[in-house]
């Protein structure tokens, strides 16, 4: 099986200079392989990466036991990839959320293609089975752009402790009615694992197919990404929300794409409008305040997340456990993470994401 580049720890002894410790002079060699998977290969020199920079960024990473990988792509090209945690470059993980990025992007393209009216159409419209006369009125006006960007009124449900109803069951499409609102459609952010789901199974309503088959046909095949596992509810519907399975270069390919205005292989995939729309900011606030201290200013987009680190503004999908898909338009650049998603508790889980996440932040703002 490809390893892809091999981790070499080179613990100095002869040159190590006065005052730097064996750790600081750890070394890790990322320059990538070409695998034959449509990825273009260069070196960091060549693509004008400070290779210092990209050294520092690996040795952090070798600190961390729960990162799988780290990828770095510049003016379209990888220059940089490294696995760690006994983790290999085909190896595909669960996504998490980040799946939902895929699922705006879908979204775009069942729009484009006239399945979806567009944002405007209501959520009511596609669900038949609900007792909309019955339910808090207020539903009825949800729209697939409110649920998009994360506006439609139902409950963030970590916030809202609803959580642990949500994941304990395997059909959530009668939650369209039991959920209450938490507050009127389109005037808050509140996060929504649940309404993800939700614009995931109106894409594959509208597409009379199922949202695999949807991306195989529309993304995944044209770019060369094999999706190894994609978790279905009871009701036969592959999550909109997460878990997708895919390598750490097939989620690269895919930060590629938006960093391309969709375009892949000069073939206009999702349409170039979607993209700028995807990445607009449509709520200012999300967390209210700051939880990352090389990513601040959290905002959000069409199911995609922004931030600025350092003094650049970069968007990203962002799954549990520290997925990231990130891309800084400034920059040409695309950072790629993949983690572990099993943790004991969630006292433990945000620590080891978050330091992912500034990982990430801070090899953007040093870049």
């Amino acid at each position: 099986m490809y390893r892809g580049p091999v981790i070499l720890l080179v613990l100095s002894t002869l040159w190590l200079l006065p005052g730097c410790s064996k750790e600081e002079e750890e070394v890790i060699s990322w320059q990538p392989a070409e695998m034959g998977d449509g990825l273009r290969i260069s070196t960091a020199t060549d693509q004008g990466v400070d290779s210092l920079t990209i050294d520092d960024a690996y040795r952090r990473a070798l600190k961390l036991d729960n990162i799988y990988s780290l990828l770095i792509m510049k003016n379209g090209y990888l220059v940089a990839e490294g696995y760690f945690n006994n983790h290999a470059a085909d190896d595909a993980r669960k996504t998490a959320s980040v799946t939902k990025s895929i699922t705006s992007a879908l979204a775009g393209i069942a729009i484009r293609d006239n399945m979806i009216p567009g944002t405007d159409q209501k959520l009511k419209d596609f669900f038949p089975e609900i007792d909309w006369e019955s339910a808090d009125p207020r539903k009825s006006e949800i729209t697939v752009e409110q649920v998009l960007q994360m506006r439609s009124g139902y409950p963030w449900e970590e916030f809202d402790g609803y959580f642990e109803t949500l994941v304990s069951s395997r059909d959530w499409i009668p939650f369209l009615e039991e959920f209450p609102l938490m507050y009127d459609p389109g005037t808050q952010f509140g996060y929504s694992n649940f309404t993800a789901h939700m614009m995931g199974i109106i894409i594959a309503r509208s597409a009379d197919q199922s949202l695999l088959s949807f991306a195989r046909e529309q993304l995944f095949d044209e770019m060369g990404i094999s999706i190894q596992s994609w978790p279905m509810d009871k009701s036969g519907y592959y999550y909109g929300s997460g878990d997708v399975s895919m390598t750490p270069r097939s989620m690269a390919k895919f930060g590629q794409l938006y960093l391309d205005e969709g375009v892949w292989n000069d073939v206009q995939l999702v349409p170039s409008e979607w993209v700028d729309r995807s990445l607009t900011v449509y709520s200012n606030t999300t967390y209210g305040r700051e939880i990352i201290d090389h990513i601040s200013d959290l905002k959000y987009g069409y199911l995609w997340w922004t931030g600025t680190s350092g003094s650049h503004r970069i968007w990203f999908a962002w799954g549990y456990g520290g997925q990231m898909i990130a891309i800084a338009d400034a920059l040409d650049l695309v950072v790629v993470t993949s983690a572990s998603v099993s943790y004991a508790s969630e006292e433990e889980a945000w620590p080891k994401s978050k330091a992912i996440m500034e990982l990430v932040g801070r090899l953007v703002a040093d870049l």
